[in-house]
């Protein structure tokens, strides 16, 4: 009966892989992240807004402080409608650089071109949301990001848009780094997007 009852409690203990979720945005302002570029970044109402301000020129990031490897996110997006304009997350970034070095999702659109929930590495390595069906307009949207090494998983509104695994990554891109929300104009135009909700969980073992 020992040996059963401890059997059971193995079962249910969390396994190595499992972490707390914390919070990345506390609500209220930009404490741990630190923008990068020109862009304009600011909390509204709880939410995180990426912009130009007006100046179409404008573009930057928004970057974790603390650096990340094998992880979940999730979060809430919401983006512009004009032209081009599309935005993204990047994974595991090199810390103070403004522009992409890892994995990107995308959070774009088909006017634009884009896909929403697309991974790209200096190509499209898979295009999550390629008839633009899933994403919402104008609204709320939940974006949920898996990292595991070299295998990648995206969820675009509780549906799995992305389930990748590079055959062959550099290892630059498996290391630590930050994550960074994109923003930029484009068309000679100012645009924006917004994150709400923001939480991780780091992935171990």
């Amino acid at each position: 009966m020992k040996n059963l009852l401890l059997a059971c409690a193995l079962i249910f203990l969390p396994t190595s892989q499992e972490a707390e979720w914390k919070p990345l945005f506390n609500g209220k302002d930009l404490e741990g992240w630190t923008p990068v570029g020109s862009a304009a970044w600011k909390v509204e109402d709880g939410v995180i807004s990426g912009g130009q301000d007006g100046d179409p020129k404008k573009s930057g990031i928004l970057a974790t402080k603390e650096t990340y490897q094998d992880f979940e996110l999730e979060l809430d997006f919401m983006i512009d409608e004009h032209g081009k304009y599309n935005s993204g997350v990047y994974l595991r970034n090199d810390p103070g650089k403004g522009g992409r070095t890892g994995y990107q999702v995308n959070i774009g659109r088909g006017e634009a071109g884009e896909f929403c929930g697309g991974l790209y590495y200096k190509d499209w390595l898979a295009k999550g949301d390629e008839k633009d069906t899933i994403r919402k307009k104008l609204e709320w949207n939940s974006l949920r990001i898996l990292a595991k090494g070299a295998h990648i998983e995206v969820t675009l509104n509780g549906t799995k848009v992305v389930d990748f695994t590079d055959p062959k990554p550099d290892p630059k891109l498996l290391q630590k780094g930050t994550l960074a929300l994109q923003t930029y104009g484009a068309e000679g135009h100012a645009g924006w997007v917004k994150f709400r909700t923001l939480r991780i969980r780091e992935l171990k073992g």
